[in-house]
């Protein structure tokens, strides 16, 4: 079956078609879920995807630049390596395609159902299964793992005056391919990774850029090279030599942990880094002090760059640091009363993270939203399973985020806990699990008291890491082989699980 084919799609009106599993999202998290049941010999579950093609924001994303900040040999998965990475660190094509290939070679494609996208999800406790409503009908599912992404709802700014704006605006995350920048006056508001990314290639088109910046983030140089041809064949003829490279490169990020959770002086060194970084590039003594942030490296995302600090040299481009104020049909007006004429307003603005939209969508016992139970600070146990919602695990859930290793890691660590949870409800038969209030209580009770000491915490800056309460609900902090390590054997004592009733959904079997 190719990508484009669906097949049993359900009418709406109709008897929903029923799965012993229903996954949310086909990026990292939802195929690496989807290969780890088939590979059980599972094949009774959907994958429901909105866009048109697997790969999640690899698929999304695809403003000029788009590039990923780890490495490649570690940003893929362990059981699906690839020996022909073209760079160190892969590009948004490359990374889709490789997406795309992992669901081909692993047979998932025909379980896979595009341009459908879910507009609900709840919980029947009479029949102890989920209802999933999507635009291409209804379905049910035993149990539900969700794999929406952290970077998956684009965020906008409310400003005032932005919908009477004459001239052209998008997000970088549904980059307007058609729109020709070329001779324009352009506005990028934002300076987070999509920013340092696209605007070197935005400055390149444009006749005029303004780059408008809250907060300036701290780069440091990038690594990114090309990988030879002889290392690639070498990959290909020597698989442990690539498995050696992963390795080494997943324990050189780890070293930052003790600098980033315990003890954020010891980030000097890198510090010391970036600062020669600003001196190099940066020659103009007014744009260098507008361009050194004034907190901790590390509050925020460390940004890799080697043309973002020659971009803001240009004669063409000015760094703005007034915040804006309203937008007028012909431009921006500065919060010093100043107008600035522009074409196009390009927002490089990032993601709903904490305030995640899936939370909007899912119901749980009693008919709580997720949202309503979360209150804007989410919380997960083992970032995967909440209270008061049966048979739904999440991917990439509260507190699983990273700030320096790669989220594949702390993907397929989950995707082993989900897998002895479903292996548990089959041994036991089992039609319903629920984590334990007390439980999900004492886990993200220890989280917070370990993140107050954490430089995302305590670093003097203000990230999207932390919520609308001020808690990171975001970032794991500690080191990522801790997370392994907790998760790598389900603990049935923090959960309750209850025998299926007659008449009521069975236990998701799993072949042995």
């Amino acid at each position: 079956m190719t990508a484009t084919q669906q097949d049993e799609t359900p009418v709406n009106g109709t008897t929903p078609r029923h799965v012993r599993v229903g996954i949310l999202g086909a990026g990292f998290g939802g195929l690496g879920m989807a290969i780890r049941l088939a590979q059980q010999g599972e094949r009774d579950f959907l994958v429901f995807e909105k866009a048109a093609d697997v790969g999640g924001t690899w698929w999304a994303n695809t403003y000029p630049g788009c590039q990923c900040d780890i490495p490649s040999h570690l940003y893929s998965f362990s059981f699906a390596p690839n020996p022909n990475w073209t760079r160190t660190y892969p590009k948004q094509p490359e990374l889709r395609d490789y997406l795309r290939k992992v669901a081909t070679d692993h047979g998932v494609y025909d379980r896979i159902r595009l341009n459908t996208e879910v507009t609900a999800a709840a919980w029947d406790e009479e029949q102890a299964r989920w209802r999933i409503t999507t635009n291409n009908g209804e379905y049910t599912a035993d149990v539900v793992v969700a794999a929406p992404g952290p970077l998956s709802a684009p965020s906008l700014p409310d400003i005032p005056g932005l919908d009477t704006f004459a001239g052209t605006t998008f997000h970088t995350a549904t980059w307007n391919h058609d729109h020709d920048l070329r001779g324009e006056r352009v506005a990028v508001v934002g300076t987070g990774a999509s920013a340092i990314q696209a605007v070197p290639y935005i400055a390149e088109q444009a006749a005029h850029t303004d780059v408008i910046q809250r907060t300036p983030p701290w780069v440091v140089p990038h690594r990114d090279r090309p990988i030879t041809k002889v290392e690639r064949f070498l990959y290909r003829t020597f698989p442990p030599l690539q498995r050696a490279v992963r390795a080494g490169v997943y324990f050189s990020r780890e070293l930052l942990v003790p600098g980033l959770v315990y003890r954020p002086r010891l980030l000097g060194l890198v510090e010391k880094v970036a600062r020669k970084h600003i001196s190099d590039q940066v020659q103009d003594p007014e744009l260098r002090a507008k361009v050194t942030p004034d907190y901790t490296i590390g509050c925020k995302r460390i940004l890799p760059s080697n043309k973002w600090y020659p971009a803001l040299s240009r004669a063409d481009v000015d760094l703005v640091t007034d915040g804006i104020a309203e937008v007028k049909p012909n431009g921006y007006v500065t919060t010093d009363g100043t107008l600035h004429e522009v074409d196009t307003i390009i927002f490089a603005t990032g993601f709903y993270v904490t305030d995640i939209p899936l939370a909007n969508i899912v119901t749980g016992t009693g008919g709580a939203r997720l949202a309503e139970v979360w209150h804007r600070s989410p919380q997960a146990y083992r970032g995967t399973a909440m209270a008061g919602f049966p048979n739904l695990f999440l991917l990439v859930g509260p507190n699983v985020g990273l700030g320096h290793n790669s989220i594949v890691f702390m993907i397929e660590a989950q995707l082993n806990y989900v897998m002895g949870a479903l292996k548990a409800m089959r041994e036991r038969g089992a039609g319903r699990v629920e984590v334990k209030p007390a439980a999900l209580e004492s886990y993200n009770d220890g989280l917070q008291a370990k993140m107050g000491d954490t430089v995302w915490n305590s670093g003097g800056c203000a990230s999207w890491y932390i919520d609308a309460n001020g808690k990171n609900t975001t970032i794991w902090p500690d080191f990522t082989f801790n997370f392994w390590r907790q998760t790598r054997e389900f603990d049935p004592a923090a959960y309750t699980l209850q025998p299926v009733r007659s008449g009521t959904a069975a236990a998701p079997a799993l072949a042995s």
